[in-house]
Parts: C-alpha cells; sequence; structure tokens
C-alpha cells in the first residue's frame, strides 16, 4: 500500500469512543488524520470514570487538539450513545460543522464482566443500549445523510468487534452476545448497501495493550503470542486506516481478525 499524504484530503470520519490517549479510538484517530481525513469523535467520561483506567477530565479534548495540530479540522462530542436520540444528534451536529461524513468507526462499546450467575436484565440492557442498538441506529443516520443517492463516494462502515467468534471469553457473557450481534449486523447490512457502494465490515483487533493488562496476564499472553507481543492500538489502527481508504472499495461483508497469528 503506498499511502498518499492527501488520501482522504477533504474527508470526514465520524470515530466514536475516543477518549484515552492510548486507546484504540485515539489511534484510529491519528491514523486518518495523517492521510488528510477530517475526523469528528465521541466520548463519555461517565462510563470511563467506573472502568479501571478511570476519566481524565481534558483528555478527550486534548485528543481533539493534537488531531487539529496535525493539520485537519477536528471537533469532539461527550454523547451518550445509549440514548436513543444521541445518533441523530450526533450527525445533525456533524453536517453542521463538517457537513457528510464519509466513513464511520463504531468503536464506542459498553463492557462489563459477569458470568452467569452475576448477569442481570439491567446488564444485558446496558450492552444491548450502546453495542447493538446504539451501533445500528448510528449506521442508519449515517446513511440517511446520503439522501436518495444511488452511489456514494467511498461510503465506509467500520464495526469494531471482539474474539468472541474466534474463542470463549469467559465472564463476558453480555459483552460477547452484544458484539456477536454486531458482526451478524454488518454482514446483512453489507448486503443491503453494497448496490450503493457503501462498504460495511467488522474488526476483530485481538489482544491490544491499551492500558487494562496487568502485568502477570501481559507475560502469559506475550508468551502465547507467536509475533512474540501483544497487538498495540496503531496496528487495529492501521486496518481501519485502509478499509477507510478508496483501496478497499472490493471489500465488505467481512470480519478481518487482526490478531498477530492468535
Amino acid at each position: 500500500m503506498n499511502w498518499q499524504p492527501e488520501m482522504l484530503r477533504g474527508q470526514t470520519a465520524v470515530i466514536t469512543g475516543v477518549s484515552r490517549k492510548i486507546g484504540i479510538g485515539a489511534a484510529i484517530a491519528r491514523a486518518l488524520a495523517e492521510v488528510g481525513c477530517n475526523i469528528f469523535t465521541t466520548y463519555f467520561r461517565p462510563y470511563d470514570a467506573t472502568m479501571p483506567w478511570g476519566s481524565q477530565d481534558n483528555e478527550a479534548l486534548e485528543i481533539v487538539g493534537e488531531l487539529q495540530e496535525m493539520g485537519v479540522e477536528a471537533a469532539g462530542l461527550e454523547l451518550d450513545l445509549s440514548r436513543p436520540t444521541a445518533p441523530a444528534e450526533l450527525f445533525a451536529m456533524v453536517r453542521e460543522q463538517f457537513g457528510t461524513a464519509n466513513i464511520l468507526v463504531n468503536n464506542a462499546a459498553y463492557s462489563t464482566s459477569e458470568n452467569l450467575d452475576r448477569l442481570t436484565a439491567q446488564s444485558l440492557d446496558n450492552h444491548y443500549a450502546v453495542n447493538v442498538r446504539g451501533m445500528m441506529l448510528l449506521c442508519q443516520q449515517f446513511v440517511r445523510q446520503f439522501g436518495d443517492d444511488e452511489q456514494v463516494v467511498n461510503g465506509r462502515i467500520i464495526n469494531i468487534s471482539s474474539g468472541q467468534s474466534f474463542g470463549p471469553m469467559p465472564d463476558e457473557l453480555a459483552y460477547v452476545a452484544s458484539k456477536g450481534a454486531v458482526e451478524a449486523f454488518s454482514l446483512s447490512l453489507s448486503a443491503e448497501l453494497a448496490s450503493r457502494h457503501i462498504t460495511v465490515n467488522a474488526i476483530d483487533p485481538g489482544i491490544t495493550d491499551t492500558g487494562w493488562i496487568p502485568d502477570d496476564l501481559r507475560q502469559t499472553f506475550v508468551a502465547q503470542a507467536p509475533m512474540g507481543r501483544i497487538g498495540t492500538p496503531e496496528d487495529a489502527a492501521r486496518l481501519v486506516r485502509f478499509l477507510a481508504s478508496p483501496e478497499a472499495g472490493w471489500i465488505t461483508g467481512q470480519l478481518i481478525r487482526s490478531r498477530g497469528g492468535l
């Protein structure tokens, strides 16, 4: 791949779940900005505050500042994607600031650890609201931007999935069920949108070092890894950048595993 610095100049990508500088979302935003893409991000600090990594008040906006320093237009919005009206609100703001978005990356996710005994109806609802309903409504709003256009120039939907269809993920039952829905939806949506030249793909980035892995578990993962390391956010971001590019116009309806051989 001969990446041109201006490959996506003038196009706009909407990327959800961009709240931490060491996260996959931030890496995706930087990778697309490197090739000239304008970036609109979302983040939700109340969710991050419940996670081991916590929430830094200005980190999401500092990421936006980094993108602007790279020479592209960038903006961010704190948004609770569990609200049914959030996707429409998001794309109304994107349209107002940047016009039509060409690329949607559904990276935001809700995740808690529960086995069958600890599973609750509320947890199931929380996972569904963000990972399934939120993702589907974001795709709907993305496509609605194009009105009755029969063919869309470089329309791209990229959904970040997980490893639940690759192997068991015990103690994450609600999460894996929701991510399984992401993959099933991506396959069927790709067929619906193919005639309009909008591609839809899902990515399984594998075990990715975003600051959540304890040292003892990291050593276990590295020992199992054929390449002698675990994934980085940049590994996932490079794949997203390729799928977002004009070079990937023939690739749709795929679940692509980027797991370093695992």
